[in-house]
């Protein structure tokens, strides 16, 4: 099982809590989080990346383990205390301005 943290807007638009569960198969990846984000909530497709090249968004941003996975490949295997749940996927709305 996967623990996800959205952002407070995300997790409004799904109409959920602030952390969710996500149960995947096979090895755990930023792409394989996602793919199962948007078909259990399929009100956040486009929210995150892009429908057509899966890019993630301008300002979305993913900590995994207290580092920025943002720029990492969306098939990279999550760290182990990610697979295994101790420790949650934050996906982060971020800010701009000056």
């Amino acid at each position: 099982m996967i623990r996800v943290i959205l952002p407070t807007h995300l997790w409004r638009l799904a109409n959920t809590g602030r952390e969710i569960e996500l149960e995947i198969t096979g090895v755990p990846t930023i792409g394989e989080v996602l793919d199962t984000l948007e078909s259990m909530y399929p009100m956040l497709k486009g929210t995150v990346r892009d429908h057509v090249t899966k890019e993630r968004r301008a300002f979305i941003r993913f900590f995994a383990c207290g580092e920025d996975w943002s720029h990492e490949p969306h098939d990279r295997p999550l760290p182990e205390k990610i697979a295994s749940g101790e420790e949650p996927l934050r996906i982060v709305g971020a800010l701009a301005g000056g």
